[in-house]
């Protein structure tokens, strides 16, 4: 074998690859397509339910599984605490064991979840997507990227379940923590610059849920969709095909869900057709847990496993994650009896064998041994990078009387159950909240300083009190009267309420905890009034996967800050734009609603379902779409365009330009955004929606010059034939500082014929930044 062309790194991973076929069984193929989860619990007290029988129970189970081979390994670190170190090095015997057990002396892959880091006991715990979407920061982004895939690679990880492409269509579902956004230009930019930033780690990034997942009926975890035919191919798709052609991505993880009847995980137009025949893809799909399974048990379009198999593979899918169910025995039996042919497997294990290639495993050098024995998985670069991005993550909403940034020697009253807690700062997919809520014995492992300490790190001169007032979920008001009591000795309170994230109901936010109505957990609400009675100035700080409904206390706050689970930097960010060491820049990603009914509600609105005369229901958000603000001020001037209509080709290009001035008296970052509005087209269009964006820094005085090339692909829609098109006609382009609030507004004319586009569109504005009086590019835009 160590003679044999496959084994030959300079010969090409297909001639390799196809030499390596032709020498497998049956069965050491379909090893290849499936993962092992040693050590997962199947009686229904895991990670995710419907799980029994689907787990491996013994070490004499993975023995007998990996005489063939083995396709991936599941979750080595993120199924229960264990040292990075000592896991590193369980992980390289685990490969050698499966390397020595087979013919070819093949690994497995061995993925993990990296969603909001790796997530691994004493591993970095960063801010959750959603938080990446509020710093509209894709650099940055790709820099945390980058250094989660450099862990994952020194602990022996080669494939990373992340980042989460959903574009959110109702905030009630649980999941929304994991997206970047209601928006499909922002999730789409921000998911390509993490794939940017792990693929260059040399850890293969995986897109999820492909596709349509978030759109679920009534906002309910894995439950059915009915988007609509343009909905699905505007809002749902256009991320993923970003973060392919943009990003590299190298895998792409099929969805739970079905849409109109057809589940995504059987769908070969969806897994083959389109992905692979249209967009050109070359990686490999991987299930969603037990998703394979689920064609039988949930969908029941599946008799058995066998057909279940047969099913998926047809469809597309390559590998059967996190354990097999489906691609072993019963997909052998199945094709040695006729019934699934042959060719489907070698397909999939091709795939799964190149890719292997790729990441130097058949090569006959390969070691699984770690580089390094010690492995620092939160090292100070890390958390560095954490607490940038959780800094610029922040919102302020609203401060309409400047009661922020607190004055340094005041009596602050910090109440509410989210300021005292490290989990506070967590998403459901870090590993205190994903995995160590099960081993209580088990130290955090990781420094996470909650809003209260970092208060009083921050503030040292300030008296500063604390009362829980409630729990997060609790009904109980007992503690009313102490919250109320040290509030009313303050000069002002901070109201710190929010949700804890976790799975399956064991949380106000996450997996499986998806919300009736949006209004904040428990009785918080009732305590947050409370405190608003004494007359004492509340500044709200709202902790959370998902915007709640804050039009109850419109005109009673004396200051609003969102932060969407920064992470374990976090409490030092919140309390840094507190005390104003850090100017606020974050910017919503999600609208905020007036009121916790009227769902689902996005603001890619078309003119039908905004506000009108024929409805008493005004689904206008209290802070919409791209809102925040700033402890300075910025002015816009020299916009191109004004009252002139520009005619351009409808293969043309457009640039528009405006110059913002820091006119306050310190640092501030702006975000330039601009949006579409097509007044005429030949099928309903959102009223505005994102095409471009920059954050632009700037010192007090400073000026710079922010153009976006606007090309005519990025107005394309899918017309009613089901192509995508360009429409001649007249278009705004609107810039703004939010998506209601516009400053500029440019009109072009779109001369010429309809144009049909390919898969090669334009995707993404170009965008550059000059500093006034300082010509040269200094800043590359997204």
């Amino acid at each position: 074998m160590t003679t044999a062309p496959w084994r030959d790194p300079a010969l090409p991973a297909a001639a390799r690859v196809d030499d390596l076929l032709s020498r497998m069984t049956l069965q050491e193929k379909t090893a290849q397509l499936y993962g092992v989860w040693v050590g997962a619990a199947s009686d229904g007290d895991g990670v995710a339910p419907h799980q029994h029988d689907m787990t491996v129970a013994s070490a004499d189970d993975f023995a007998e599984l990996i005489t063939h081979g083995l396709g991936q390994l599941t979750r080595s670190f993120g199924t229960a605490p264990v040292d990075p170190a000592l896991g590193a090095q369980a992980l390289a015997r685990a490969q050698r064991r499966i390397a020595d057990a087979g013919r070819f002396g093949i690994p497995a892959v061995a993925h993990e979840e990296c969603l909001a880091g790796f997530t691994a006991w004493q591993a970095t715990a960063y801010p959750v997507p959603l938080a990446w979407g509020a710093a509209f920061d894709p650099p940055l982004v790709e820099e945390m990227a980058r250094r989660i895939g450099g862990d994952l690679r020194a602990a022996g990880v080669h494939q990373g379940l992340a980042p989460v492409l959903d574009v959110v269509r109702d905030p009630r579902w649980g999941r929304v923590e994991e997206t970047i956004g209601e928006d499909p230009y922002l999730t789409g930019t921000i998911g390509a610059a993490y794939v940017r930033g792990l693929e260059s780690a040399g850890v293969i990034a995986t897109l999820k849920h492909f596709a349509g997942y978030a759109s679920s009926a009534g906002a309910r975890n894995l439950a059915p969709v009915r988007a609509g035919v343009r909905e699905f191919a505007d809002v749902t798709l256009p991320p993923f095909e970003m973060a392919l052609r943009e990003g590299g991505a190298r895998s792409v993880m099929a969805a739970y869900n079905e849409t109109d009847g057809v589940p995504a995980s059987a769908d070969p137009a969806l897994l083959t057709e389109l992905l692979r025949e249209q967009w050109g893809f070359t990686g490999t799909v991987v299930a969603d847990y037990f998703g394979i399974g689920f064609l039988q048990t949930l969908h029941r379009v599946a008799g058995s496993p066998a057909q279940a198999a047969h099913a998926a593979l047809a469809a597309g899918i390559d590998v059967e994650l996190p354990t097999l169910k489906c691609y072993g025995e019963p997909l052998v039996e199945a094709v040695r009896a006729g019934e699934i042919p042959e060719e489907l497997v070698d397909r999939a294990a091709r795939r799964v064998l190149l890719q292997k290639c790729e990441l130097g495993l058949l090569d006959e050098d390969w070691t699984p041994e770690p580089r390094s024995a010690h492995l620092d998985l939160d090292s100070p670069a890390n958390r560095s990078v954490a607490r940038r991005l959780a800094e610029k993550s922040v919102v302020l909403l609203d401060n309409p009387d400047g009661t922020l940034p607190l004055p340094p020697d005041a009596r602050i009253a910090v109440v509410g159950p989210r300021a005292a807690d490290a989990l506070a700062m967590l998403g459901c997919y870090s590993f205190p909240s994903h995995v160590l809520t099960h081993h209580p014995e088990v130290a955090m492992g990781i420094e996470i300083p909650t809003v209260l300490e970092a208060l009083r790190t921050e503030l040292p001169d300030a008296k500063v009190t604390f009362a829980e007032g409630c729990g997060v979920l609790d009904p109980d008001p007992a503690g009313f009267e102490e919250a109320v009591a040290r509030a009313s000795e303050a000069d002002v309170c901070l109201a710190v309420l929010g949700d804890r994230a976790g799975l399956f109901g064991r949380g106000t936010s996450g997996e499986g905890c998806d919300a009736t109505d949006l209004r904040l957990p428990g009785v918080q609400a009732d305590l947050l009034d409370a405190l608003v009675a004494t007359g004492v100035p509340v500044v709200l700080v709202l902790l959370t996967g998902r915007p709640y409904a804050l039009g109850r206390w419109q005109g009673r706050l004396a200051a609003v800050v969102q932060a969407f689970f920064p992470g374990e930097e976090g409490g030092p960010a919140v309390a840094g734009v507190l005390s104003g060491r850090v100017n606020p820049s974050g910017r919503l990603p999600v609208s905020v609603p007036r009121e916790p009914g009227g769902q689902p509600w996005t603001y890619l609105q078309p003119p039908l379902g905004l506000a009108g005369e024929v409805s008493n229901l005004d689904p206008t958000p209290l802070y919409p779409f791209g809102h925040g603000r700033s402890y300075t001020t910025f002015e816009w001037t020299d916009c191109t365009g004004g009252e002139t209509l520009t005619e351009i080709g409808t293969d043309g290009s457009y640039d528009v330009s405006v110059t913002v001035r820091n006119t306050g008296d310190r640092e501030g970052a702006e975000v330039v955004q601009l949006y579409l509005h097509d007044p005429v087209a030949s099928v309903t269009r959102p009223d505005v929606r994102l095409i471009g964006y920059q954050r632009v820094e700037l010192t007090p005085g400073e000026s710079s010059r922010v153009t976006f090339r606007f090309h005519t692909d990025l107005s394309s829609f899918t017309d009613r034939s089901g192509r995508r098109v360009v429409e001649p006609g007249v278009l705004e382009l609107r810039l703004g500082i939010s998506s209601a609030e516009v400053r500029h507004v440019a009109r072009v004319r779109l001369t010429g014929p309809e144009r049909a586009l390919g898969p090669d569109r334009l995707l993404r504005c170009e965008t550059k930044v000059s500093r006034v009086g300082r010509p040269g590019v200094v800043g590359d835009g997204i």
